[in-house]
């Protein structure tokens, strides 16, 4: 593998890596930054199931070089523009009693997660990656004032000019911006069983809705499933939520050590969705015997900045949100993009990261992520039917128009040009170096 030659005059080290971490970091050594990628677990892998990329996260992704590597893991006809229709749980009715329209440009994928990672990993220089790292502290240096210092579980440690925190909703780096102990963690009160149906299965079951080819919403009070199809639409992607709406979010003590993520009796879900459709009934005959069950933890309330001092967030460990929009995970990209153009920047140096570019960094994206963060608790709400139109099928359609357009037709070199025009303002780029 080709190694560029450093541009750069500082080191950035990446902490987590999942899927906007590795992006970022291997953004970053394409560009020539010196980048170091450190990894808690013993090797790279996601948990959980299918993943929906967006059309705005797709062009981040192909901006940064990494579309082809995951077409290649998966029949490239799979990033197509994909409507989203909306049926009503409850009932029998077969027919989608709404269709969210999409434009030929706005084009998706629906990939397992563990495929995503491989593609990444497979277009990654392992020389800059270091496994089970797991960061306990961040510390100034004690000789050179200027670096910082990553010390790690296993007593090692690691200097570098700037630190990017891609290590999840649970992020240790996350203290070392909120100053002190962490209190932005908190449960959503909502829940998500987790399983992957072959198509041909659920077809056997009587299931009659067609989910072979776009994502499917079936809403009902309270609760909502998301199905979507992967491997070409062989096997479909289901996520079954049920929510509280008595108790906001923030409102309980998190406790870190229970056990997020659980293997369930499908019993459970059979009561759960009790005096739900036959299509629904269907479905949770075909669910795995033992589905996870996943209590989702959000970052709340919001981060006032995603930056502090040579320290910046991305992804879940700055903006956790809801999944009800699908756009978790392209909010993530879309941060390890922005970063790693303002890095790269020719302009960019050591003098200039702490009080500049990361600041503008912060100052661009957390306004768009923690958009994103409330339309997406937006979107649970519409499809529980708790949205701000009467609980019916009329008043869904409502609440739903026009939603996913500013998630998805988001300039992302718009923010690119503002942020670079708002340091040239500043002085902090003269431009001297072009």
């Amino acid at each position: 593998m080709v190694h560029p030659s450093p541009k750069k005059d500082f080191q950035v080290a990446v902490v987590g890596g999942g899927v906007c971490g590795l992006a970022c970091a291997i953004a970053l050594h394409r560009a020539g930054v010196p980048v170091r990628l450190f990894e808690a677990a013993a090797k790279f892998g996601e948990i959980g199931a299918g993943l929906g990329v967006g059309p705005n996260a797709v062009r981040a992704l192909d901006k940064m070089g990494l579309l082809d590597a995951i077409l290649k893991k998966v029949n490239p006809a799979e990033l197509k523009a994909r409507s989203f229709s909306f049926y009503e749980g409850l009932s029998d009715n077969h027919e989608a009693f709404f269709t969210y329209p999409t434009l030929p440009e706005d084009k998706a994928i629906g990939i397992h997660r563990a495929v995503f990672l491989d593609a990444l990993v497979d277009v990654l220089d392992s020389s800059i990656a270091y496994f089970n790292k797991r960061c306990t502290s961040i510390t100034e240096s004690p000789t050179k004032p200027q670096r910082l210092v990553i010390h790690f579980q296993d007593g090692t440690t690691h200097e570098a000019d700037v630190v990017l925190g891609a290590d999840g909703v649970k992020s240790s780096v996350r203290n070392f911006i909120v100053d002190g102990p962490d209190r932005r963690l908190a449960f959503s009160h909502t829940v998500a069983y987790r399983g992957l149906i072959p198509w041909s299965q659920l077809e056997a079951a009587g299931f009659k809705i067609d989910v072979s080819d776009h994502p499917v919403c079936i809403t009902g009070p309270s609760k909502h499933f998301i199905l979507f199809p992967i491997k070409d639409g062989a096997v479909i992607n289901v996520v079954a939520f049920s929510a509280r709406y008595d108790i906001p979010i923030g409102v309980g003590e998190v406790n870190e050590k229970a056990q997020w993520v659980e293997a369930v009796s499908k019993n459970v879900l059979f009561k759960e969705y009790e005096g739900w459709g036959p299509d629904v009934e269907a479905l949770l005959k075909c669910m795995p015997d033992k589905p996870g069950k996943w209590s989702i933890h959000v970052v709340h309330p919001p981060l006032e900045s995603y930056a502090k001092g040579r320290i910046a967030l991305l992804g879940d460990a700055a903006h956790a949100m809801l999944p009800h929009m699908g756009a978790g995970a392209g909010q993530g990209i879309e941060d390890a993009y922005f970063l790693s153009r303002l890095l790269s920047h020719p302009e960019t140096n050591t003098d200039n990261t702490e009080q500049a570019v990361l600041q503008v960094y912060s100052r661009i994206r957390q306004p768009r992520a923690q958009m994103v963060w409330e339309g997406s608790r937006y979107a649970g709400r519409v499809y529980d039917m708790h949205g701000p139109s009467e609980p019916t099928a009329e008043g869904i359609r409502k609440d739903l128009t026009d939603m996913y357009h500013p998630v998805w037709h988001h300039d992302m070199e718009a923010d690119v040009e503002r942020a670079v025009a708002s340091l040239r303002d500043s002085g902090a780029f003269t431009g001297s170096s072009q």
